[in-house]
C-alpha cells in the first residue's frame, strides 16, 4: 500500500523560508509524478492549485506565481520530494497537499501540511 506523508508546514513571516517533505512508502512503478498543490479551505471550494511537478526523469514545472522562489527536488534514496519555498508571501499560504501520479493509472494523496504566512 502506497502512502504519502507531507511534513515541514509552519507558520513563518512573509519573506522567509520553509521546506516542505513529501515522503513516500510502499511500492510503485515508475516513470512517476510527484505533484504539489495548496489548497485554502473555503476559498473556491476545496480547489486545489498547482504548484510544482517533478517528474522520474528530472523534468520540473512550477505554477507562475512561484517560480524563481520554490524549488522542487527528489532524494531517491529516502525516496522523498522537497518543495524548498523561499521569500514566502501571505498569499502562499494554505494546506499543502503532495500527490504521486503513477502513470496517469494510479493517483496517491497525502494529508497535507499547513503553511501559514504573515504579513
Amino acid at each position: 500500500q502506497v502512502q504519502l506523508v507531507e511534513s515541514g508546514g509552519g507558520s513563518v513571516q512573509a519573506g522567509k523560508s520553509l521546506r516542505l517533505s513529501c515522503a513516500a512508502s510502499g511500492t510503485y512503478a515508475s516513470p512517476n509524478d510527484v505533484v504539489w498543490y495548496r489548497q485554502v479551505p473555503g476559498i473556491r471550494g476545496n480547489q486545489r492549485d498547482f504548484v510544482a511537478a517533478l517528474t522520474s526523469s528530472g523534468i520540473t514545472r512550477y505554477a507562475d506565481s512561484v517560480l524563481g522562489r520554490f524549488t522542487i527536488s527528489r532524494d531517491i534514496v529516502k525516496n522523498t520530494v522537497y518543495l524548498q519555498m523561499n521569500s514566502l508571501k501571505p498569499e502562499d499560504a494554505g494546506v499543502y497537499l503532495c500527490k504521486l501520479d503513477v502513470q496517469g493509472i494510479y493517483i496517491y494523496w497525502g494529508q497535507g501540511t499547513q503553511v501559514t504566512v504573515s504579513s
